[in-house]
């Protein structure tokens, strides 16, 4: 599973670690809610970029 990254604060989800209170280890990023935030600075989904 890829990591993704947050294009405006550089937050990186890892679905390997998952994040506590969202979504457990092993969950994909297409798998979070779709009402996602960034836990650092509030934007949706639409702002994460694929780590390659």
């Amino acid at each position: 599973m890829s990591k993704w990254e947050c294009t405006i604060c550089g937050y990186i989800y890892d679905p390997e670690l998952g994040e506590e209170g969202v979504a457990e280890p092993g969950t994909s990023f297409a798998d979070l809610p779709e009402d996602y935030l960034c836990p650092e600075c509030g934007v949706g989904k639409e702002y994460f970029e694929e780590l390659a």
